[in-house]
């Protein structure tokens, strides 16, 4: 599928970082039957510009790992399908952006005894999810359902907690 991850850096980024997390976010859109096209924009930053991000769309003033910005109300397990979700000028369905601090990541990676790489793609396919219609609102059901997808996904790229 010719889909177009679009990465953003403020940040110095380790080498083949973009290359694995494209590796997950394409993973990602297969398991969960994207036929379209997809543009999804990514920005790696630090701490203080996911703060700062936060702040500024959705009012909460506080860092964190993640962030997804979804482009339009999904369902889980039902992608964008039709000529509907495409953008006329790119031909691309344009499914949203994720930010991820690369600064939290490393600090989450140290706590969770993985390596940096893991935490980042374990950030990056749950993001994609959320841009899917995935979300964990709740501690039941719907959390359940996403962690099961988030581990199916990584899993077949072989990238488990260990």
């Amino acid at each position: 599928m010719n889909h177009e991850i679009l990465f953003d850096a403020d940040v110095e980024v380790p080498e083949g970082l973009t290359g694995r997390m494209e590796e997950v976010i394409f993973a990602a859109l297969e398991a969960e039957g994207v036929e379209l096209p997809c543009e999804i924009n990514v920005l790696l930053t630090d701490d203080e510009g996911i703060h700062q991000v936060n702040l500024d769309m959705r009012e909460v003033d506080r860092p964190t790992d993640v962030l997804s910005f979804p482009m339009f109300e999904l369902e889980p397990g039902a992608p964008p399908q039709g000529e509907e979700y495409l953008d006329p000028a790119t031909e691309l369905c344009p499914l949203g952006d994720m930010c991820i601090s690369l600064e939290r990541a490393e600090s989450q990676a140290a706590e969770f005894g993985h390596s940096l790489e893991r935490e980042v793609c374990y950030l990056t396919v749950h993001s994609v999810l959320h841009l899917l219609g995935y979300d964990h609102l709740d501690e039941g059901p719907m959390k359940a359902q996403m962690r099961a997808r988030e581990e199916a996904i990584l899993g077949t790229l072989g990238i488990t907690r260990e």
